[in-house]
Formats: structure tokens, C-alpha cells, sequence
């Protein structure tokens, strides 16, 4: 292992937290967004692939994210009672209909 690769790993630590990625559906609050999260999961009995959905609160520092925007979340420490999220990247700007 070069002496370069040792200072990178040891200057940014890898972090195990969970990431989602989603729509984000309300932009109405200031500095949090609301995300819609949707998965695919087999029905626990009768195996038919179901569509289902969450909703996150997540922190939007700048309010820079808008409606429809696709966006990864990250979970973090909790920003208040409902918000233990922040938007770590934005995945696709949202189509203008």
C-alpha cells in the first residue's frame, strides 16, 4: 500500500449510514423537504411484487432541492422531531411538464 493511500483512508473515514433515494413531493417548508420513497417488495405470502412507499422528512440547508427533483437522502442525528434525514446529492433535476 503507497504512502498516498494511507493519508487518503485515514483523512475520510468511511461512514455506514443509510441511503434512499426519492421524489421529493413537498419543498413548502423552509430548510426541509418532504421525499417520497417508493420500493418494490414481493408480498409476504402470496409473492406478488408490491409497490410500496414511505415519506421522509429531510434537511434542505440552502432550500437549493425543489418539487420533483430526484434526490438522494442520508441518515444522520436528529435535526428536530420528524427530521433525521439530509439530502446528501441531487440525482435528477425535475422535467418541466
Amino acid at each position: 500500500m503507497t504512502d498516498t493511500a494511507t493519508q487518503t483512508a485515514a483523512a475520510a473515514p468511511v461512514k455506514n449510514t443509510r441511503t434512499l433515494v426519492g421524489r421529493i413531493v413537498s419543498d413548502k417548508r423552509s430548510k426541509t423537504v418532504t421525499v417520497l420513497v417508493e420500493r418494490r417488495t414481493p408480498h409476504e405470502l402470496y409473492g406478488k411484487i408490491v409497490a410500496k412507499s414511505s415519506k421522509y422528512h429531510a434537511h434542505d440547508e440552502n432550500g437549493e432541492y425543489k418539487m420533483g427533483d430526484l434526490v438522494e437522502i442520508a441518515e444522520g442525528r436528529p435535526i428536530s422531531k420528524t427530521k433525521s434525514w439530509t439530502v446528501t446529492r441531487l440525482v435528477e433535476k425535475a422535467r418541466l411538464v
